[in-house]
């Protein structure tokens, strides 16, 4: 086996020097933010995405958060979410001060389940408790049935967030995740780790243009240039009025030119990501561990390439082994329900069992477009030498 060239993130990055270039070109011009490229990017994921209107952000949780505020939540409302998620999916609510419940999770999909979605809501009817707002989350790129969720969300009218931040390219019943066929508002995330990447960065999707102008106003203070909008009509160029209390949640247009070069490179990294998910499928044969299922409705994005292990009781042993060997394994997600915030609301251990068991056996593998198929292959000999280690057997 050749030397190494260095530690295997378990994500990262992929720039081009198209992707230099076109933040250089803006660095270049007059405008590095409130500029002409952020429109490019948002009209570039409308068209990718098939969603009529799109608002670029500065990271993941600020769309999550303005997201909550465009659809009322507050005081004595309530949102739903998966545990197995990172905790912003929750928080966003908090932030509003809203009330958050979870769903558990579907063992095999690692989405939330929608058997356990109808038997809460069923409950919940009963007493006068039902969600507001729904944050379906697609797990490591993974869409959820988001069919079912719009049936019920029809049902028990509660509005739908559909947390895509893993699931940039990830398609749904043979169309891409974003179309918002089955949802209010769809969030994207941009960080370094996830499909495409803007540094920082999120964006919003929706097909209600009301909605996309309120969002449009909260991203940047609540205010407005357009005299049209304004109260009293405007008193002269310089003139501006706060329709409404909103925060500085903008992108920059340095943000938005990787954005939109990364964009233009989606189904490169789409079909390299996908392409190491069937290695690993293949390298993996044999090992005690079970790799995420797919489903059949949906076509995953690969954010993530998370296992199982069959001896959990070894997860933190191979963890540091692996480390040490500079294989960048990790974990998603402690479940957000046993974080010490979420213990003071009254959660508790045992609340959400199937995705504190996933927990429990979660290992998260490399993969991103930088690992080579030597990489990969790198990484699975070396999870073969620590589970034997571990006398875990292989």
């Amino acid at each position: 086996m050749s030397m190494r060239r260095g530690y295997a993130s378990y994500g990262c990055q992929t720039l081009s020097e198209q992707d230099i270039a076109a933040v250089v070109r803006v660095l270049r011009s007059d405008w590095l933010t409130q500029g002409p490229t952020i429109a490019q990017f948002e009209q570039g994921m409308c068209a990718r995405v098939r969603a009529r209107h799109a608002i670029a952000v500065s990271n993941g949780t600020a769309a999550l958060h303005l997201a909550c505020i465009a659809l009322g939540l507050g005081p004595g409302r309530r949102l739903w979410t998966s545990p197995n998620t990172f905790v912003a999916s929750a928080n966003c609510a908090r932030y509003c001060g809203a009330e958050v419940d979870f769903v558990d999770i579907d063992p095999r999909t690692l989405n939330m389940s929608v058997p356990l979605l109808e038997a809460k809501l069923i409950e919940a009817e009963r007493a006068g408790r039902l969600p507001d707002v729904l944050v379906p989350v697609h797990f490591g790129g993974l869409p959820c049935d988001m069919a079912e969720i719009a049936r019920l969300a029809k049902r028990y009218r509660f509005a739908v967030i559909e947390d895509a931040s893993h699931a940039v390219g990830a398609e749904y019943r043979d169309e891409p995740v974003g179309s918002c066929r089955y949802a209010d508002i769809t969030v994207f995330s941009f960080h370094p780790v996830k499909i495409i990447t803007t540094g920082e960065g999120g964006m919003l999707l929706t097909n209600d243009q009301a909605l996309a102008a309120k969002l449009g106003l909260l991203r940047s203070h609540g205010i407005t240039r357009d005299a049209a909008e304004m109260r009293a009509g405007t008193e002269g160029g310089w003139y501006y009025e706060q329709a409404m209390l909103g925060l500085n949640y903008r992108m920059t247009d340095i943000q938005a030119a990787l954005g939109l070069s990364q964009l233009s490179r989606l189904d490169e990294f789409l079909a390299r990501r996908r392409t190491l998910a069937r290695r690993y499928q293949e390298l993996l044969a044999g090992l005690p561990v079970t790799p995420q299922a797919g489903a059949p409705y949906a076509l995953s994005a690969f954010h993530l390439y998370v296992v199982r292990l069959t001896h959990a009781a070894d997860r933190r042993r191979l963890f540091d082994r692996l480390r040490s060997m500079e294989i960048g394994v990790h974990v998603h997600y402690i479940p957000v329900h046993l974080q010490p915030y979420y213990a003071t609301l009254g959660f508790r251990r045992g609340d959400f069992p199937e995705a504190e068991r996933y927990y429990e056996e979660a290992l998260t593998l490399p993969l991103h477009c930088s690992l080579s198929d030597e990489d990969q292959e790198h990484a699975v000999a070396c999870l073969r030498r620590a589970l034997l280690e571990s006398g875990s057997g292989v």
